[in-house]
């Protein structure tokens, strides 16, 4: 189906003429959101502002005509899941607010086509139901018939735009929509049935065998995640046989998440993904319901979990997402991160989705992942959409004994540019408290290239007075030393986008010149 040929379905779709069928006057069954909100920010909500992954966009009332701002934060505010913070602040003031913005909305004619984009349509649905008690129900007639008839209108546009042209997680918001929808309205089986026969095939192409989502992101697995145990509580509140492939898909996901986590319970920084809250993380799997051991090999997904004594080690050794499910990728192919307990000390600078073009690829660039660059080039192109050049061969190999763990990776994206190839080995000690690693440039010209650890910034370093090494002092009171075999290092600037809020930090850069080794050893060792 083309995107003409769901834009047309979608419109006739949502003409009232099309249907005899009564508006309801509310839900016919409660659906709720199980997601905790953010007080502080349905108290930036109340000042007019709307705040996503850092970034912020003017949200008052009067203002929905010409919202502006980056696709992701208009998308996020014609998606209304901020309904969430304003029920955690909870005050009367909150749900006015609420129900305004809400009113305004639905009287708004809308020229941004993200407002009717199938999973901002999804997302809103499903905000809409889950808070209708907080915002709808003790609103005056009017307000729930034109709710109601919206709802109406949007789920038969999301049903006549399925399957999505988009791809990626996008989709199952959208099905949660739907599904939401359907349950709300029982007077319109059709949803159900439109949406329970697209989902099977959305779990088949997006959810890996070991669990991982096809996008490569900690934090579109997460997401997902929480749509799928979503549409696995709507469809039991309908007493709606849920597909086998749901709950199959359920059971490989919480695991694979549980893989990617620090010892801080947060998530690894790779592909679009913030740290996110440790209590929402575990709230997650806990809906998930499936306890056990993070597993220590990703192999569809492509990552590596290294954990002995208290350091968590995690590496991306896994080629670039495809295209048209790339939106997130970053060109950080064999970057790893290092945790001691609760304390992150080797960290990738995290992600900027919903800012501007220019700190977006800033924080996608190869240089802001601990890993080689080679003459200041990603070693996957970036483009707005996605990637263009890209790694297409990573090598894995890996060994274990008496509970020391070695890796060897490899990748070819810099093949093309500089016919060259990046091999990283990389070796945990039994105790945890001994890294070691050793990056090669293997090509026929030689190549200038640096190495980059960005630091956490609750990590204190100082360099030696010989450059020879940089002491490493965590939060914990814990030392550690980072050296390399006759290189200089160097203490830089760097930047942290991997939680609220953007904050200093620094890098530590291992310098390699074109006539020189194109072989680097170095270790990170505890001290005392």
């Amino acid at each position: 189906m083309t995107g003409w040929v769901r834009s047309v379905r979608r419109r006739l779709a949502r003409l009232p003429s099309l249907s005899m069928t009564r508006v309801p006057d509310a839900p016919a069954l409660p659906v709720r959101d199980p997601w905790p909100g953010d007080a502080a920010r349905g108290a930036d909500l109340l000042k007019g502002m709307l705040s996503l992954g850092g970034s912020v966009v003017e949200l008052r009332v009067g203002g929905f005509a010409d919202i502006g701002g980056t696709p992701m934060l208009r998308a996020a505010a014609h998606g209304f899941t901020w309904l969430r913070d304003l029920r955690a602040l909870g005050t009367d003031a909150a749900r006015m607010r609420a129900r305004a913005l809400v009113t305004e909305w639905m009287a708004t004619p809308h020229s941004d086509p993200l407002a009717e984009r199938p999973d901002v349509a999804g997302a809103r649905i499903a905000a809409w139901l889950g808070h209708y008690d907080f915002f709808a129900a003790s609103a005056d007639d009017g307000f729930r018939h034109q709710l109601m008839a919206r709802l109406v209108a949007d789920a038969r546009g999301l049903a006549a735009g399925l399957p999505t042209e988009e791809l990626d997680a996008r989709a199952f918001t959208a099905l949660k929509g739907l599904i939401a929808a359907a349950v709300a309205l029982p007077d319109h089986a059709a949803f159900l049935t439109r949406a329970l026969r697209v989902l099977p095939q959305e779990l088949a192409r997006q959810i890996l065998p070991d669990g991982c989502h096809a996008e490569r992101s900690p934090a579109q697995l997460m997401a997902v995640l929480q749509d799928l145990t979503e549409i696995r509580a709507l469809l039991q509140a309908a007493q709606a046989q849920p597909p086998q492939a749901l709950g199959s898909a359920i059971e490989r996901m919480g695991p694979a998440l549980r893989g990617l986590r620090h010892g801080d319970g947060g998530l690894a920084l790779f592909n679009g993904s913030k740290e996110e809250s440790a209590a929402l993380v575990e709230l997650v799997l806990a809906q998930a319901g499936r306890g056990g051991r993070a597993p220590s090999v990703l192999a569809d997904g492509g990552f590596q979990r290294l954990q002995a004594g208290r350091s968590v080690l995690i590496v991306d050794s896994g080629v670039p997402a495809p295209a048209k499910i790339d939106r997130f990728a970053h060109a950080g192919t064999l970057s790893f991160e290092l945790s001691i307990g609760r304390d992150r000390m080797i960290v990738n600078c995290g992600a900027a989705p919903a800012a501007g073009p220019e700190w977006r690829d800033a924080s996608r660039s190869t240089a802001a992942h601990s890993t080689l660059v080679i003459a200041d080039t990603n070693s996957s192109e970036l483009k707005p959409e996605g990637l263009g050049r890209r790694p297409e061969r990573v090598e894995v190999q890996r060994q274990e004994a008496a509970g020391a763990h070695w890796l060897e990776v490899s990748h070819d994206g810099y093949r093309k540019p500089f016919g060259a190839i990046h091999r990283r080995r990389l070796y945990l000690a039994e105790s945890g408290e001994d890294i070691r690693g050793e990056d090669v440039v293997e090509a026929a010209t030689p190549q200038p290239y640096v190495v980059r650890f960005h630091l956490h910034p609750n990590v204190d370093a100082s360099l030696q007075q010989d450059g020879g090494a940089v002491l490493l002092r965590l939060p914990s009171g814990s030392g550690w030393r980072l050296r390399a075999d006759g290189m200089r290092l160097t203490l830089e600037e760097s930047i942290y986008l991997g939680g609220p809020e953007p904050r200093r930090s620094e890098q530590v850069v291992l310098g390699g010149f074109q006539d020189g080794p194109q072989t680097v050893k170095w270790a990170i060792t505890k001290v005392g």
